[in-house]
């Protein structure tokens, strides 16, 4: 059995972050020593690591419920954990096509940037008027609330 320490050190968890996802039900809420100290099982230091991997994929908390109760049935079909990553894999196409053409902009107003006065600065007007902008790089959740 592992203390709540132990257990964050070996999945690379704070402690913190460990109470949440006992809190939320990602994690299965822990046993208890004679001294009320959280004891954890080597398979809650598994459920953490896969919960871990998949925050460092992107993977939302919601994704990751599905994805823990999926492997809590290993014979069933694995279609629907496939269509989990396939959505994954298209945010992270999405962003990473929202990244280059911000990283364009960013790269074409720097070069426009002449290093004169601020009243004359391209990098402050194209922040002010987001119509001289090559491509539209708003995030969506950025895009529906303007």
């Amino acid at each position: 059995m592992l203390t709540i320490g132990k257990l964050g050190e070996a999945a690379g968890v704070k402690v913190p972050t460990i109470r949440y996802y006992e809190q939320i039900g990602l994690l299965p809420e822990a046993e208890r020593s004679a001294g009320n100290q959280r004891l954890y099982s080597r398979k809650a230091q598994g459920r953490l690591a896969f919960i871990r991997h998949a925050r460092d994929l992107g993977f939302t908390l919601e994704a990751i419920r599905d994805l823990l109760s999926l492997s809590d049935r290993p014979d069933q079909s694995c279609a629907a954990a496939d269509a989990i990553a396939k959505a994954q894999l298209a945010e992270v196409e999405s962003r990473i096509a929202r990244l280059t053409a911000l990283k364009a902009e960013l790269e074409r107003m720097v070069v426009q940037c002449a290093g004169g006065k601020i009243a004359d600065c391209r990098v402050i007007e194209v922040l002010g008027d987001h119509s001289l902008c090559e491509t539209n790089h708003r995030h969506p959740e950025t895009e529906a609330t303007h």
